[in-house]
């Protein structure tokens, strides 16, 4: 495993209790950073924090990312603790159920974007202007090669992940001017708790989709994401990464 010259960043890594989010903070801490884990399931989040043993390095926050309210509290909260924030991972989001376009409910739509763009936003409008008061940050935002291509039967996580891919952009063009860079990854489907939740078919629908002929694995992602977060990314911002094993066209 590699690691990254990461050491004494802090880092807030929202959906960390599990998945690609657990992935990437247990990266950082490798790397010799600390983290925030943020996490709406309390349960969850203390047995990953219990887990990680390393109560000087890591904070567990109980925080639902699509309450502003809560987002700027997490935030002052992660301040209070660490002292600063150096790298932010936008990476909590949920699915949404399977069901074409014209029968999806719209309460489900909403809460996919509730939590996946608006979320996104809110963390980013707390943190970003800690970050420019340090002249310092990295931001990575978890797209999805969905928001590319569109998957069937996903119209709400298709349009929230395309949308962060724009989010992405603009906020990159934004922070040019700082020592800041805001980039975003487009994952296949990988190996993680809410994607083997969906339907069999449309599981294997995707993967089928993938030239690489499997899902993607955490540890891959993360590699990706934790360079994306180092201060040797200096150049690049308001890029969008792929990590879809050669299914993405552009």
């Amino acid at each position: 495993m590699n690691v990254y010259d990461l050491k004494d960043r802090v880092a807030i890594v929202t959906g960390g209790a599990q998945g690609i989010g657990l992935a990437v903070a247990t990266r950082i801490l490798a790397s010799g950073g600390k983290v925030s884990i943020w996490d709406r399931d309390t349960e969850l989040l203390n047995k990953t924090v219990a887990g990680l043993n390393e109560p000087a390095r890591v904070q567990g926050l109980t925080v639902d990312i699509a309450d502003l309210t809560a987002v700027e509290a997490g935030t002052e909260q992660a301040l209070a603790h660490f002292g600063k924030i150096d790298i932010l991972i936008n990476n909590a989001a949920i699915v949404g159920p399977n069901a074409n376009t014209w029968e999806y409910p719209p309460e489900a739509f909403r809460d996919v974007v509730n939590v996946g763009l608006i979320g996104t936003f809110y963390c980013c409008r707390a943190v970003v202007p800690h970050m420019i008061a340090a002249n310092y940050g990295r931001i990575v935002n978890l797209s999805s090669v969905a928001g590319k291509e569109g998957n069937p039967k996903a119209p709400a996580y298709s349009s929230m992940k395309a949308a962060v891919i724009g989010f992405t952009k603009s906020l990159g063009k934004e922070l040019a001017g700082y020592n800041i860079a805001v980039n975003c990854v487009t994952p296949a489907v990988a190996k993680t708790t809410l994607a083997l939740s969906q339907a069999p078919d449309f599981l294997a629908m995707i993967v089928s989709k993938i030239p690489r002929g499997r899902m993607l694995e955490l540890d891959e992602a993360a590699a990706m994401i934790c360079w994306l977060a180092s201060a040797e990314n200096s150049f690049t911002t308001a890029g969008v990464f792929d990590l879809s094993g050669g299914r993405a066209t552009y």
